[in-house]
């Protein structure tokens, strides 16, 4: 009971001095919606709420005209000719997999036993094209995570039938990583021996040592949520980043890392201006300022860095993130929740009130 009245003394403490601390720091003062002296994002060019894309991290013009061509004709071969005409190598194969892979599991959640009818039409009717093994392979991961929990019978009977659709995939495209990243999710669910796991890692290892998406896959298998630790996903992001090429965006993948193993309810004491907080964040911005501009990789790092930067008070350097991002919001860690836009929404609405209490302003903030 003692303890008790202890705890509401000091939440009633709290409440008392919380916002004279607030103005005394230079903290965001909340002021009513509508007032003069509230930020509206809309004076920076950001899209409303309802306008943000929540099926890519950032821009892809080519595959959203493609999403809208198959969608609305039900036709595969638009498709199959847009991934046919993708690099192996590169991160925007994997990328537009998993958007297919995503449309045709959404439509058949809208649309049970109707939805994504084009997709069971590719595999029938092209049984070789190594793309739309790729998506099948990626819609089966998606729809175990999706309809299944982790663990079930059912969970597990899908991942078997998307590990056999990956070796399929794989045969069908030599040299190509995707089927093998794909596996990657298949390898975290089904819980493969470490052996296991590492002979899987090898060979994407051997075909994209630099891919930074088979990183991040690769990255939850390590965590301590699967079958790793905190110990060891930081040796594995620490060790990809010490030996990432020059420009390559595995320098931050250490923050990826540390925002796996937050803590739920933070207790410590500026946490997010730690020394493990603070390296990170400087080696994601590090990787940032270093990629090509074009890396489609790029608005995965610039995503998360926002809300790292956010409760860093690092208002200006998050704002700079947010201009170069904004109107895509299909990235971590907003698609960790149930509505990504809204998540993302308000990160922005409290960059935006921290930038102008400091200062700023559209004129002051450079595209």
């Amino acid at each position: 009971m003692e303890i008790l009245l202890f705890l509401l003394a000091m939440c009633m403490l709290a409440a008392v001095i919380g916002p004279w601390v607030m103005r005394r720091r230079g903290g965001i003062r909340q002021v009513a919606p509508g007032s003069p002296d509230a930020a509206d994002p809309d004076t920076y060019g950001f899209a409303r709420q309802e306008e943000l894309d929540v099926r890519m991290p950032g821009p892809d013009q080519d595959l959203l005209d493609v999403l809208d061509v198959v969608q609305a004709t039900q036709d595969w071969r638009a498709a199959s000719q847009l991934l046919a005409g993708t690099p192996k190598e590169g991160e925007v194969r994997w990328q537009r997999v998993q958007a297919f892979a995503g449309a045709a599991s959404l439509e058949l959640a809208q649309q049970p036993g109707k939805g994504g009818a084009w997709l069971r039409a590719w595999r029938a009717e092209s049984p070789k094209d190594a793309g739309g093994a790729a998506v099948h392979a990626e819609f089966l991961v998606q729809q175990a995570w999706r309809s299944s929990s982790a663990g079930s019978d059912d969970f597990r009977i899908i991942l078997e039938e998307a590990r056999t659709v990956c070796g399929e995939a794989a045969l069908l495209a030599p040299g190509d990583p995707v089927p093998y990243i794909v596996e990657l999710a298949v390898a975290r669910g089904l819980g493969y021996a470490p052996e296991q796991f590492d002979q899987l890692w090898a060979k994407i290892i051997d075909r994209a040592p630099a891919h930074f998406g088979a990183h991040l896959a690769a990255l939850h298998f390590h965590c301590e949520k699967w079958h790793g630790s905190r110990e060891d996903a930081d040796a594995f992001a620490t060790a990809a980043a010490a030996r990432a090429p020059q420009g390559s965006l595995l320098a931050a993948l250490p923050l990826f890392a540390v925002y796996e193993h937050l803590p739920e309810v933070n207790l410590v004491q500026g946490f997010y201006r730690s020394q493990v907080v603070t390296k990170a964040v400087e080696g994601a911005m590090f990787a940032v300022h270093a990629a090509r501009p074009d890396d489609p990789m790029l608005a995965h790092v610039r995503h998360l860095l926002v809300l790292f930067l956010v409760h860093m008070e690092r208002w200006s350097e998050a704002m700079h993130q947010l201009v170069r991002i904004d109107g895509h919001v299909g990235a971590l860690p907003w698609t960790a929740g149930p509505d990504p836009a809204a998540q993302y929404t308000v990160y922005r609405a409290l960059a935006v009130a921290g930038y102008e209490a400091n200062g700023g302003s559209p004129a002051t903030l450079p595209h």
